[in-house]
């Protein structure tokens, strides 16, 4: 009987021990060549437990309970394996990892065609959605901002759905454009403004986009010729593929102002004049009750709803989006709906391929009046309503007839609201593409492509007749249309004889393309606001305006042994807007990349994946910016001064205006030389670019001898400008296992730009072309373009200061014997000569003592994104900066002097607190012009935070996966800059509209 227990107790102990028994799995991970594998990721599936190869390429995972396993293998530039496994026994398993070579063979789009990464030649950078910046966005330029070196995307302002300045490279002109070329599924689009939308590409989703690839030297734009010297910027949109699925997003944000201008408050206003004021300044203080803060009455925190789906199968996607963008300033608002449908079908055994992409936007707006972004500076002693009637119960400054003050500024919180301007705004751009494979030559396909962007603008603004600002009109009534066409056609053939087991191979496109732009809109008349009475009369002709461009192209990639590609392409355009003379020009390119990662010698650097150099050399040219009709003289009606009379009869005459029968396009010289490379399989890859860009025949105006034209200037090819710098980037993978991801991409640009040229024959008097004009005086202008500097430069006089470094203010009282009297007494006054540096030693201070001193543009850029998953959370922050722009703070030189109170017209205006740095009292021509006004424009900028979570699969009943994120835009901003923001467009800083920040709630659902 004991035995039979002993037995028992034997087989339970057994079982009980059979049924625990833990294993491991284990082995060494190398490469193709052998080499042991660092940092491995092998995880098992069903148990979401894994680990990570170690220094010598090994892993072990322990304590696993026998059962069937599914193991992953995946590393950083290589093909991820998946090995089902049966555990009974502890497991050994070696892994061979191999090198995805698809990194290297993704198709990357570019002109009229695709190219493997590992053939480009020229400066290319794709950036796919994956990468884009992540939050509410309004526009698509916006998706990459800080992503792509050398491309500099500064928003105009932070108004709903507003634009952007994308400069690639510096800019390439001074009359012309700087605006690169945009293309959108093989459509050019049309660069000018739409009638009633802020911003052209708002009315494009950025939902519906896949992927960019900005092209930025000349070789890899010149196959678009006379319209590619600022650079090209390709906007694929999504395609349908795989199984039916539907994609929900919902993006929910409160729009809050980040900083408020600092001006002086009603009490610090009332103090200020009480203590420092005339007689009537004083008398025109407002009561001490009030104190009006104008910035919050106008201003408010706003919420941002955008909503998209989108339903996407093989061959097909359908998607429909809605944004409703409510603005800082009150009643400011953009709403846009949009639908997309693309078609890929494929017919007679992928022999026949179509491709249709449509895009349907209609937006509408309310533009709040921009006068009111000037509220800071409306008197704080004053209250909001008056307690009258009158001026629908706004306070306004009145003359003593009781009729508004035309020189003061109408009341902030009235301008908003006793103004109507609503706008609505249709797009439609579309094309469709047939590819045909040649059934006798597979290599050769044949492509036609046909597109149109087509758009309408309207609106109406209406100024109530009780409003100050329409008192003498009895308000104002007054509609405009404006209808844009743009249509292409092209034909081209591509051959490719690539082949997976071929080392050499030739990529030939050539082809021929017509594109033709008309604009119209008609002349209305200005009513008032009952309209009952013309105010304006309309023009007497309807705009009109159209041209045209017809090109031939080719170009030629071949891949010898697949380590030496060479590229050599041609264009030829033909614009209209040019005399027949000068409308043809031709546009080259060649360039050569040798992958030294290929050679035999090679093999030994295992830590070296890639290495590539590349060289290109290439002309583009440049079209946009110059009127249709430039090169022939345009007739214009005369004024009614002007009126030729036939007996007791007077008749309107046309005036012919100047031109130049000679104009031409500017043409841009461009060299690149660049170094791809890629370490430790991909852990740390990058590329490096030295570029030079001469542009030549610049558009300049320049005088003409008296009677040889219609006028003394005449605008024509004259200049030359310099661009020249370096561009770095670099990916790193900074840590990776199974639970943890941290990667950092960083770029930094260089670019230096210089004016070469500014006349036929140059003319050492002069400075150049002064531009940049400011608030403050009249016709007061503070930059220049001049040979030998930057565009944009600053033209200024050198402010002194006194011996305690106190800025000097002529007329205010000297530290020193000013009139040689032996004494320092109320007398003694500072003169100009004492505040400004007389730079002519002529005992004067003249014009010609201003001096050129720093520019607009900055000399560095940097952009940064660290972006981090741990398990299925995920985190990411996306940095950008700038150094060595300069800023004329126009804010501090004209609304911080006691000057700028005002007090001898009738009214009082605020000022602000930068007065009490000098606490100048006036305003003075000289004054205006100090460099004691221009300020550093350095700044660093957080742009977006964002944090998320991947919930997978919600439920088994109901199959779809959620995501949810929370962003920040617009984090913070740190800068020594003065003023609101330092990231101005033009480099002068008056009133501008803030740029919101942004706190978003983003789901994502997909079924």
């Amino acid at each position: 009987m004991s035995a039979i227990k002993s037995f028992i107790v034997f087989l339970f102990i057994s079982i009980t021990l059979n049924s625990i028994s833990q294993y491991s799995i284990s082995g060494l991970v190398q490469d193709q060549n052998g080499e042991s594998l660092i940092g491995t990721t092998v995880l098992i599936k069903e148990l979401s437990k894994g680990t990570s190869s170690d220094i010598k390429g090994y892993y072990n995972i322990n304590d696993l309970p026998k059962g069937s396993y599914t193991l992953v293998f995946s590393a950083v530039g290589y093909i991820t394996i998946t090995e089902n496994i049966e555990l009974k026994n502890n497991l050994q398993k070696n892994i061979i990892m191999k090198e995805d070579v698809l990194l290297l063979n993704e198709a990357v789009v570019i002109g009229y065609g695709t190219a493997r990464t590992k053939d480009l030649t020229g400066s290319a950078v794709a950036v796919s959605e994956d990468d884009f910046l992540k939050g509410s966005l309004a526009s698509p330029e916006q998706l990459i901002m800080g992503k792509v070196p050398g491309l500099k995307v500064t928003s105009n302002d932070g108004g709903p759905g507003s634009g952007s300045s994308l400069r690639i490279r510096g800019g390439t002109s001074i009359n012309a454009s700087n605006d690169p070329l945009i293309v959108v599924d093989g459509v050019p689009l049309d660069n000018g403004g739409i009638a009633g939308a802020a911003n052209p590409l708002s009315l494009i989703n950025p939902n519906d986009i896949e992927s960019f690839v900005v092209l930025k030297d000349a070789s890899a734009c010149a196959i678009y010729g006379s319209r590619a010297a600022n650079g090209v910027i390709l906007i694929t949109t999504k395609k349908g593929k795989g199984k039916l699925s539907i994609t929900v997003n919902q993006k929910t944000s409160v729009s809050t102002v980040v900083k408020y201008a600092d001006v002086l408050s009603g009490d610090s206003l009332w103090n200020l004049v009480q203590n420092n004021g005339n007689a009537a300044q004083i008398q025109l203080l407002g009561d001490t009750n009030y104190n009006t803060n104008w910035q919050r009455e106008v201003f408010r925190t706003a919420i941002v709803n955008d909503f998209n789906i989108a339903v996407s199968k093989k061959f097909f996607r359908f998607s429909y989006g809605n944004r409703i963008d409510n603005g800082l300033l009150k009643k400011d608002q953009f709403i846009r709906n949009n639908i997309s449908l693309n078609i890929n079908p494929s017919f007679l055994d992928n022999h026949i391929q179509i491709e249709s992409n449509n895009k349907l936007v209609q937006s509408s707006s309310n533009f709040a009046d921009r006068g009111a972004l000037g509220a800071a500076y409306f008197d704080p002693t004053k209250p909001v309503i008056s307690g009258d009637s009158v001026f629908g119960g706004y306070y306004e400054w009145l003359q003593n007839s009781g009729s508004p003050n035309t020189l003061s500024a109408k009341n902030p919180v009235g301008l908003i609201n006793q103004r109507k301007d609503i706008s609505q705004v249709s797009r439609y751009i579309a094309n469709s593409k047939v590819t045909y494979k040649t059934h006798f030559l597979p290599e050769l396909k044949l492509v036609y492509n046909a597109g149109v962007d087509f758009s309408e603008g309207s609106g109406t603004v209406e100024v109530l007749s009780s409003s100050a600002a329409g008192y003498f009109s009895e308000g104002s009534y007054n509609t405009y249309r404006s209808n844009k066409r743009n249509f292409l056609s092209e034909a081209y053939f591509s051959f490719n004889n690539n082949k997976e087991d071929k080392k050499s191979f030739i990529d030939i496109i050539g082809g021929y393309s017509y594109q033709y732009w008309n604009s119209e809109s008609p002349n209305l008349p200005v009513y008032n606001a009952s309209q009952d009475s013309i105010i304006y009369p309309a023009a007497e002709n309807p705009f009109f305006t159209e041209n045209a461009l017809l090109s031939y192209y080719t170009r030629a990639i071949y891949n010898f042994n697949d380590r030496y590609v060479f590229n050599a392409a041609l264009r030829r355009d033909g614009s209209s807007r040019f005399s027949p003379a000068a409308r043809w020009g031709l546009f080259p390119s060649l360039s050569a990349a040798w992958i030294i990662s290929g050679e035999k010698f090679m093999k030994n650097f295992n830590s070296i994946n890639l290495l590539k150099i590349r060289f290109g050399y290439g002309v583009t040219g440049q079209q946009d910016g110059i009127g249709d009709y430039a090169y022939i003289s345009n007739y214009y009606e005369g004024t009614s001064t002007a009126q030729y009379s036939f007996g007791s009869d007077f008749y309107y005459v046309y005036r012919p205006g100047a031109f130049d029968a000679n104009l031409k396009w500017e043409e841009t010289l461009s060299y690149n030389l660049g170094v791809d490379f890629g370490l430790f399989n991909d852990r740390i890859s990058g590329s490096l670019d030295f570029y030079q860009k001469e542009t030549k025949d610049l558009l300049a105006t320049v005088a003409v001898p008296a009677g040889t034209n219609f006028s003394n200037q005449i605008l024509t090819n004259v200049g030359g400008m310099l661009n020249k710098g370096v561009e770095f980037n670099v990916n790193i993978g900074l840590f990776a296992n199974k639970d943890l991801r941290l990667d950092l991409v960083a770029n930094a640009t260089y670019n230096l730009n210089k004016v070469t040229k500014l006349a036929l024959i140059e003319d050492t008097n002069s400075v150049g072309i002064q531009v940049g004009g400011i608030s403050g005086g009249i016709g007061n202008t503070v930059q220049v373009h001049s040979v030998g500097f930057s565009t944009f430069s600053y033209l200024l006089y050198q402010q002194l200061y006194d011996n305690n470094g106190e800025f000097i203010e002529v007329g205010q009282q000297a530290n020193i014997d000013v009139n040689n009297d032996g004494t320092v007494d109320s007398q003694d006054k500072w003169q100009n000569i004492h505040a400004y540096a007389d730079l002519n030693n002529d005992g004067d201070i003249t014009p010609e003592d201003k001096y050129i001193f720093n520019k607009t543009a900055p000399d560095f850029l940097f952009g940064a994104a660290l972006n981090m998953n741990y398990k299925k959370w995920y985190a990411g922050l996306s940095f950008r900066a700038e150094l060595g722009g300069y800023i004329y703070n126009n804010i501090h030189s004209n609304t911080s002097t006691f000057q700028s109170l005002n007090g001898t017209q009738g009214f009082l205006n605020n000022i602000s607190s930068l007065y009490y740095n000098n606490q100048v009292q006036s305003i003075t021509p000289n004054q205006l012009l100090s460099d004691h006004y221009l300020e550093k424009a350095n700044f660093l900028r957080l742009d977006f935070l964002n944090i998320g979570y991947d919930f997978g699969k919600i439920s088994e009943k109901i199959p779809f996966n959620m995501d949810a994120s929370f962003t920040v835009q617009n984090v913070f901003v740190l800068t020594k800059y003065q003023g609101l923001d330092p990231e101005l467009g033009g480099g002068i800083d008056n009133n501008i509209y803030p740029r919101p920040r942004l706190y978003s709630i983003n789901f994502k659902f997909n079924f």
